[in-house]
């Protein structure tokens, strides 16, 4: 979308004001524009163009979802939205504001998964009864599945290791192994990136499982075919930095580097976050090694 990016968001903006009251029709129409806006940002290597008009964008989504609070399109772009800003806060400059705005991704990801009746208690889910109910879903519940948990994992990501998320982590770990299960290659083998940062977040004497770890990471490597490049930025900064694997660490960080953007414009901006990171880790490797 170019330098029109933040004019789009205005006009996404009014129409959402102007809808607002129309019930299932102006639903239609908003989600009309939302779903190729959201698929164009994607687009975007503009980095500084998308931390500037995110906001707004995320703005129009609260105050069309306080309209139409169980809207599943609308929980589940919000999730994608809110997840992805508090992520790219560090990119963006703001990286204080991570915490808030994941708090945003998990209120939407619970109010997602509540879409499904079996799970609209799912923070206080017992582990077998979670089990029990994720066993019922099927391969049309891995995109609602995957971005919730995601959204979840976002929030935990900023909570310093609090024991409330620390409680949550296990849930959404059964999650991910529930996509897994029900179709493994959904978002590039998104499943198996997180299961690859779980299972390598920790030495194994703190009960990191570095085998399980590499396992998922070269599985998302492979469904990706290595063209989404958060992959090696996580598998390097997981794995590779807990087993004090320089080489591994710098041949990902080198593949990130040196791959050329234009073969994915599809999910640019990812990979132009990814490609920032990967840089600024290269820099700093003799700090780590």
């Amino acid at each position: 979308m170019g330098k029109t990016l933040q004019l789009v968001l205005v006009h996404l903006m009014m129409a959402a004001l102007l809808l607002g009251g129309s019930g299932g029709c102006a639903r239609m129409a908003v989600n009309s524009f939302m779903e190729p806006t959201v698929a164009n940002l994607q687009r975007q290597t503009d980095l500084d163009l998308v931390c500037e008009g995110a906001s707004s964008f995320l703005l129009m989504l609260d105050s069309m979802i306080a309209g139409e609070p169980m809207d599943k399109r609308l929980l589940l772009t919000a999730v994608q939205g809110f997840s992805a800003y508090a992520s790219a806060l560090d990119v963006c400059g703001k990286p204080e504001r991570a915490a808030t705005v994941s708090s945003k991704a998990r209120e939407y990801a619970l109010a997602l998964l509540a879409t499904k009746p079996g799970l609209r208690s799912i923070a206080a889910m017992d582990p077998d009864d979670l089990q029990s109910v994720l066993a019922e879903l099927n391969e049309e519940d891995a995109a609602l599945l995957f971005w919730a948990g995601n959204g979840w994992a976002t929030w935990i990501h900023f909570q310093d290791g609090s024991p409330a998320s620390l409680a949550d982590l296990v849930r959404v770990e059964q999650i991910m192994l529930r996509v897994v299960e029900l179709d493994e290659a959904f978002y590039h083998g998104g499943a198996h990136l997180f299961l690859g940062a779980f299972y390598g977040a920790k030495p194994p004497l703190l009960g990191g499982k570095p085998n399980l770890s590499r396992f998922h990471f070269e599985k998302a490597l492979a469904l990706s075919r290595g063209e989404f490049l958060p992959v090696q930025v996580v598998y390097a900064r997981t794995y590779a930095r807990m087993m004090y694997d320089r080489d591994l660490y710098e041949r990902l960080l080198g593949q990130v580097v040196d791959f050329p953007a234009e073969q994915r414009p599809d999910i640019a901006l990812a990979n132009e976050a990814a490609k920032r990171r990967a840089a600024r880790l290269l820099e700093e490797i003799d700090r780590v090694f």
